[in-house]
């Protein structure tokens, strides 16, 4: 139960810029407002809404305002009505690449997306091309001293599996399923729960050099900065020293 590569090593860019505050909170919202519709205002009675506050509140949303959306989604309001959609390709360097998307218009989305796939140098592939390369996981990471005292937490919980990172730090893995009543199993016993999210867990990686990182960086930020797409996945390593390099 040891491992090499930093949660942050995955999804690299986790702080985000003041630039993108504005548009990162618009796709919480928007997350938000989904998940009430679907299933209902009760955070206790609804994981994926529970799921969305604790995102909102991560990235320090303020209450009133992920009150305000859940009650948009709730109510069922004109407007408010979006489809998910997954698209599927391969980045530079044949690096795998899983976009989740929600969209009022799924032609303007696919051209988006289509489009930004081409200016990067990669491709937009068809459904099931590199889906089954990711497999869909809770992960719970943990800044602690007593390994023994978190994984003896963990998996009574439920937990699937734990690796100790290179920082010390403890990544905890779960199914879907189980990743709430972890989370708060962890939180309930004063663990340190430094991050935590549902994330798209590659079987394979591929391991980028100095320019094959940049590319594909550039790749996911144009994704990412596109309205309708919420999550990007790759299978990409970002070796910490090619990440000291680019800054």
């Amino acid at each position: 139960m040891a491992g090499h590569s930093k949660w942050s090593n995955i999804r690299h860019r986790k702080a985000a810029q003041d630039a993108k505050r504005v548009k990162t909170f618009l796709k919480i919202i928007r997350e938000l407002v989904v998940a009430a519709k679907e299933g209902g205002a009760s955070v206790e009675g609804n994981p994926r809404l529970r799921t969305a506050v604790d995102k909102a509140l991560g990235s320090n949303m303020r209450r009133d305002t992920i009150d305000k959306a859940i009650q948009r989604g709730a109510g069922g309001g004109e407007g408010e009505s979006f489809e998910e959609l997954v698209y599927e390709g391969y980045g530079p360097g044949g690096v795998a690449v899983l976009i989740e998307a929600m969209t009022d218009n799924r032609n303007r989305t696919a051209a988006d997306v289509r489009l930004a796939f081409s200016k990067a140098g990669g491709n937009l592939g068809t459904d099931g091309s590199v889906a089954y390369l990711f497999e869909k996981k809770g992960r719970v990471f943990i800044s602690a001293d007593d390994e023994d005292l978190v994984m003896e937490l963990a998996l009574n919980a439920g937990a699937e599996d734990l690796v100790v990172q290179e920082d010390g730090s403890i990544e905890v893995l779960t199914a879907p399923s189980d990743y709430l009543s972890v989370k708060d199993h962890l939180v309930s016993h004063d663990t340190n729960v430094i991050q935590s999210e549902l994330d798209m867990i590659p079987a394979t990686t591929v391991v980028l050099d100095e320019e094959g990182a940049e590319k594909v960086m550039r790749l996911i930020d144009a994704l990412e900065d596109l309205d309708d797409v919420q999550s990007v996945y790759t299978n990409a390593d970002f070796p910490a020293e090619v990440m000291d390099k680019l800054g």
